[in-house]
């Protein structure tokens, strides 16, 4: 087996799976981590550990693209229409889910410090996709389907910076480093702070580039291009890949007046990466170690929801939201992919030679099969009962 091979049938089992899924009513991503489960180390083991090493660079393109892709939700113009409720709602439960699963992790582990930080920041990521197209497929609209639709954008930009932080806490404890104010605070905000400004960079550069373009297949080569110089340099200043192509596609959405071609040519290119990522981030969940976390797995999910609930709750609280936000919005941000696997694959990088990326991604993938069927069917119980969609009945 070759890593071509690999990628070729990562590709086709990926889609067979996500298909499968689809027609049991869930969303296709989780029909790609089975397809990766099926050819990884839990299955028939074509996918091994150093074929997986020789085909990071997908993984670390698929990341890219999807937090360009999370920047395009967050044009200015939108946030500002939806108000203030999203940025409050947004902060709390995300929040609420890092100190929920931090706390737990802790107990449970017996006072891991960096394993439980490393937890609860992942834990603070939602799926947009999985809840964006649970209200479409009802055409749901209202203050709910409104306020989701903002929190779940922010959602992973709170994230990312929550994680940048832990990391760097987790850092200290790992390596047995003296704590100081600049490793704790200086550092980590640091890092969030040239990440944004690099990434605001090269979202002006591929902008005037997009500009420029007179046809898809330059628009779509420049900003592949500038993606790849986003992963290149954000490793080589020891910062974070995720906020920087973030930043760089918040620059597009809210600067650049092709926004719209821009980020649908990438879209159109992007299917077969994203495919081949969650195929082969299946392909290192290990089954025969779900044993060996599974209480720490069991209590990083129910604490995780209701970090999320509850802290969705205050949120709505606080911010004076309509009663039908305060009381479903929480059903809402159960999903989990995306930016959670990725996050737990960049774990297992920023700290080899320890435990932490095996068990985190063990507990992200096991639990992300069961958020990606509940987390639908949630959605769409908090739209019934709020009367927002055009579902009938119940079930």
């Amino acid at each position: 087996m070759n890593p071509f091979i690999i990628l070729g049938i990562a590709v086709i089992v990926g889609i067979l799976f996500g298909k499968l899924m689809n027609r049991l009513k869930v969303p296709a991503v989780a029909g790609y981590i089975i397809g990766g489960l099926v050819l990884g180390t839990s299955g028939f083991n074509l996918i091994t550990g150093d074929l997986i090493t020789q085909t990071s660079f997908i993984s670390d393109l698929a990341l890219c693209i999807i937090a360009f892709n999370i920047g395009s939700e967050l044009e200015l113009s939108v946030i500002k229409k939806l108000g203030k409720n999203i940025f409050i709602i947004a902060f709390f439960e995300a929040t609420g889910a890092f100190l929920f699963v931090t706390f737990i992790s802790y107990v449970v582990t017996g006072g891991d410090v960096a394993l439980s930080l490393i937890l609860g920041s992942v834990s603070a990521a939602t799926a947009p996709a999985a809840t964006v197209m649970v209200l479409k497929e009802y055409k749901a609209k209202g203050p709910l389907t409104s306020t989701l639709l903002g929190v779940v954008a922010m959602d992973d930009a709170i994230c990312l910076m929550i994680y940048a932080v832990a990391a760097a806490i987790a850092k200290v404890f790992v390596n047995h480093d003296h704590i100081t104010v600049t490793k704790i605070f200086f550092i980590p905000v640091g890092e969030i702070v040239f990440s944004l400004l690099v990434g605001a960079v090269m979202g002006i550069a591929v902008t005037y580039l997009i500009k420029i373009s007179k046809r898809d297949n330059e628009r779509l080569p420049f900003i592949l291009g500038t993606l790849l110089l986003v992963d290149g340099l954000a490793s080589l200043f020891s910062l974070s890949p995720l906020l920087t192509a973030m930043a760089t596609g918040i620059m597009v959405a809210n600067v650049s007046s092709q926004k719209l071609k821009a980020f649908g040519s990438l879209e159109q290119f992007s299917s077969p990466i994203i495919t081949m990522f969650f195929v082969l981030a299946g392909a290192r969940l290990d089954i025969r170690l779900i044993p060996t976390i599974g209480f720490l797995g069991a209590a990083y999910l129910i604490f995780r929801i209701l970090g999320k609930v509850l802290g969705a709750a205050l949120g709505a609280t606080i911010s004076h939201a309509p009663a039908t936000v305060r009381k479903y919005i929480g059903l809402g941000l159960l999903s989990q992919v995306g930016v959670a696997v990725g996050l737990a694959i960049t774990v297992s990088r920023e700290f080899p030679g320890t435990n932490l990326g095996t068990t985190v991604i063990t507990i992200l993938l096991a639990t992300t099969i069961i958020t990606e069927i509940v987390g639908p069917i949630s959605t769409k119980t908090a739209l019934y009962k709020s009367k927002e969609s055009h579902i009938t009945k119940e079930g």
